[in-house]
């Protein structure tokens, strides 16, 4: 399900005739970490489209296999900008590892978005099955874990002795498949792909009730980076808002999935995406620390005010 606004323009309609802006941009070039996720379509469009470009942007991605591996790239320096779910982030804010910003949102669960799978002859029917049972996720700590263990708190469902298992997105359904897991989380088109593959079945819808809508994915940086880099902030900023916009046309979206999520053309077409999001809203994020620290994955609460980064005004 997609809630944003449409605009004009052409997936791959690159216009290199567009001068970019000269806008004396602190840093030119910058490196961002992402993850083979549709959160990050919008700004596969805007590499597509050359949005960057335009603005005097030059950008160079690195693939991580998950958002615990992403932050990690932009704590050591090795990117600008990274991609993940919203839980390392506020973990390593909380370890005070660093003075971590989020500089733009991504995405929330929608409806059948983000689910726990299974095979179908698994020991895992449903929620009330899950106490002490293996299940994939992509890393322990992510959004990933946090989101099962809320579903299965509501519900009455014991979730301390659950056994972890990581695998990157990708590798869930096959990991299902050869017993390796009793059920496994996934996003979108991972949930369909592996229902094609290898025949998962949904147990569970992980974004209700108490995470219905919940923000899933943001992109973040150092302080160190947004501080010195004002208009570079800035440039990005306007081109994932752009991008975003642009998203809500799913014909633009479908192809990205063929290409940078790996999933055929007929996953793609019928895959239940998530809600793109690009503006950070501090009063929604809030749920995403509130909820860490409901599960004691950060010790303390964190306001989100006080780390989102703020471009200047134009």
């Amino acid at each position: 399900m997609l809630t944003v606004t449409a605009s004009c323009g052409l997936l791959g309609g690159s216009d290199d005739s567009a001068a970019p802006s000269s806008g004396g941009l602190e840093k030119a070039k910058i490196k961002i970490s992402i993850m083979p996720t549709i959160d990050v379509a919008p700004f596969h469009l805007a590499m597509k489209n050359g949005y960057f470009k335009q603005e005097g942007l030059e950008v160079e991605t690195v693939t991580a296999p998950s958002g615990q591996a992403s932050v990690t790239k932009m704590l050591n320096g090795e990117v600008d900008i990274a991609y993940g779910s919203y839980t390392p982030f506020f973990i390593a804010k909380s370890k005070g590892a660093a003075d971590v910003k989020l500089v733009a949102d991504a995405s929330s669960a929608g409806p059948n978005s983000t689910m726990v799978v299974a095979m179908p002859n698994s020991p895992v029917k449903s929620v009330k099955d899950m106490a002490g049972k293996r299940v994939a996720i992509t890393g322990i700590n992510t959004i990933t874990d946090t989101l099962i263990k809320s579903v299965m708190k509501t519900n009455g469902v014991d979730y301390s002795g659950i056994q972890w298992r990581e695998f990157p997105f990708p590798e869930i359904g096959a990991a299902l498949q050869r017993g390796d897991a009793d059920a496994g989380f996934l996003t979108e088109p991972f949930i369909t792909q592996a229902a094609r593959s290898v025949g998962a079945v949904p147990i569970f819808d992980t974004a209700t009730g108490p995470t219905q809508d919940f923000p899933t994915a943001g992109y973040g940086a150092l302080g160190k980076f947004t501080n010195e880099n004002p208009k570079t902030l800035a440039a990005f900023q306007r081109v994932m808002q752009k991008a975003t916009n642009e998203a809500a046309d799913r014909s633009k979206i479908e192809p990205l999935l063929v290409e940078f999520a790996k999933v055929d053309a007929a996953t793609a077409a019928v895959t239940n995406l998530l809600t793109f999001q690009s503006a950070m809203d501090a009063s929604r994020l809030q749920r995403v620390p509130d909820i860490l620290a409901e599960f004691n994955i950060i010790p303390n609460k964190i306001d989100v005010n006080t780390m989102i980064a703020k471009a200047p005004a134009a």
